[in-house]
């Protein structure tokens, strides 16, 4: 499928779902698209797999979607595994932000960035509420700040490495049209169980509503934290950042993302911790101390409170799978 009918598939879908493009279709002209697969599983879902890259960097202001009268978008970003078919110039190699997963109510407007050259890889599932709630059956009642249409919610959350898999599947499978909507809606589902067993771990916060300047400030606080993880962050810098009060900020972080502000750091260094030791095959000591640790033993008491083993022993099982 050529880029130019691809764009003309994503066009077609994002005025049925009753986005307009009026504002935005010179900006997403910019987008080469390297995947494109949209599953049309309403009114109970709709199932989207992309991978995107921006010949400029821009933003758009994504309208609410009104297709669905009650729904939530479940955003699985930046795919792990998942090919790219792109040429870039220069050889040069297409970064991506961590893994993760994004939830936000239909009804809410969002600034969504294409920065250049960075390959933006996501199943995004748009799901009406009533079908999930019958899907998580009675214990949807943990989950009541999700269903609250009246606030304006935004979730983050790690990508789990079950989700991973599951997400890295759907993106890979070519799949024939006999039994393809069973398939995506199987694998769907799927990921929905994992991401609401991650969801169910949370730190337990009352959910409020959040406006567009306190969901700003807490991402400005995420990614001050994000940028130097090899050093403690001061908590003092964090609240004259944000222009909230300690209290306030804490909560609203813990509210975003489910760890409060320290538990997520020491999440981040982890995972840069795991990054180090399968992708650049440095040592336990060397990976230790270039994230800021002198006391190895702490950092590998750390390692397996996250990952159920030691570096070594850790590096050892993921050298064997490959």
């Amino acid at each position: 499928m050529s880029d130019n009918i691809k764009k003309q598939e994503m066009y077609y879908w994002v005025e049925r779902l009753g986005v307009s493009l009026t504002t935005s279709k010179p900006e997403l002209d910019m987008l080469y698209l390297n995947e494109l697969k949209i599953i049309d599983l309403m009114p109970e879902m709709l199932v989207m797999v992309r991978s995107v890259v921006a010949k400029e960097t821009f933003s758009i202001r994504r309208k609410p979607i009104t297709a669905f009268e009650n729904g939530i978008s479940i955003s699985f970003q930046n795919i792990i595994n998942s090919p790219s078919k792109i040429a870039v110039k220069n050889k040069q190699v297409l970064e991506q932000t961590q893994p993760h997963v994004r939830i936000i109510p239909l009804h809410v407007e969002s600034d969504v960035s294409f920065p250049k050259d960075i390959n933006i890889q996501q199943v995004t599932i748009i799901v009406s509420l009533d079908y999930l709630k019958s899907f998580i059956g009675k214990d949807h009642i943990k989950f009541d700040y999700l269903f609250n249409n009246e606030k304006t919610l935004w979730i983050e959350e790690f990508m789990s490495p079950e989700i991973a898999e599951v997400t890295n599947e759907i993106s890979i499978t070519k799949i024939s049209n006999t039994l393809s909507d069973a398939y995506y809606r199987l694998k769907s589902l799927e990921l929905l169980f994992y991401l609401f067993k991650n969801l169910s771990r949370r730190a337990n916060v009352a959910h409020q509503h959040l406006s567009k300047y306190e969901l700003e400030s807490v991402y400005n606080v995420r990614d001050k934290i994000a940028a130097s993880i090899d050093k403690p962050f001061l908590q003092e810098e964090l609240v004259k950042l944000s222009g909230m009060n300690v209290i306030k900020l804490r909560k609203l972080f813990t509210q975003v993302f489910g760890k409060g502000m320290y538990p997520y750091y020491q999440h981040l260094r982890m995972q840069e911790a795991a990054r180090l030791l399968r992708e650049e095959h440095l040592s336990v000591s060397e990976v230790g101390y270039q994230l800021g640790f002198s006391n190895l033993s702490y950092f590998g008491r750390l390692f397996e409170r996250h990952f159920g083993s030691t570096p070594k022993k850790w590096t050892q099982n993921n050298m064997n799978k490959h």
